[in-house]
């Protein structure tokens, strides 16, 4: 698979992948991240980013759907650290798939557009590949394979995570086992706490 443009010539401080659960869509039985939690989920992030020093020596990475990915990447860009998309699809799929379903995902979908904006390069879609393979698992392989490039010491995983295997596989349960397989740092911020944080 293809690796960052800027991992290849330039070896960032620090990869910090990101992996994180989608807002919930409409309906959704067992509310795991309702919008209205969204505010505090982006405080926390930022917060992590903020402890970490991240910079704009140090290279984001994540795939950028509704919800964590992309308080990551807005928080990201706020503290001058370059992001790159890697995606599972091309971009106007990926944005029906992992964007629009969401509660309020024409909002999502407006944030999502300012974000791409303002990357340094275009999201990036994975290569096609035979066989009948997990999309997203492959694009977590992906997002891993890119970041361990520039050295595995440099590879850290900021997670907004509920701690469950969650909905099927390729999901953030799969990202934390593979980097925690290849000996990453990860650090966790726990979903379930944000039903416990007060509103502003």
């Amino acid at each position: 698979m293809p690796s960052s443009s800027r991992a290849s010539s330039c070896p960032p401080h620090r990869v910090i992948l990101f992996a994180g659960h989608m807002v919930d869509a409409p309906g959704r039985a067992a509310p795991r991240f309702p919008p209205d939690r969204v505010p505090e989920a982006g405080r926390r992030i930022a917060a992590a980013l903020a402890e970490l020093h991240a910079g704009p020596g140090d290279l984001g990475l994540t795939q950028g759907a509704a919800g964590g990915d992309l308080l990551f990447a807005e928080a990201a860009l706020a503290c001058a650290m370059p992001v790159q998309f890697l995606q599972p699809f091309a971009e106007a799929e990926f944005i029906e798939r992992s964007v629009r379903p969401v509660c309020e995902g024409e909002q999502w979908v407006a944030r999502y557009r300012a974000v791409a904006g303002r990357l340094p390069a275009p999201p990036q879609a994975m290569p096609a590949a035979p066989g009948e393979d997990n999309p997203y698992e492959r694009c977590n392989r992906w997002l891993l394979d890119t970041a361990l490039a520039c050295g595995g010491d440099r590879v850290w995983l900021l997670c907004l995570w509920d701690g469950q295997s969650g909905d099927g596989a390729g999901g953030t349960a799969h990202m934390v086992a593979e980097v925690q397989r290849h000996h990453g740092h990860v650090i966790h911020i726990d979903s379930r706490r944000l039903w416990q944080a007060e509103s502003p």
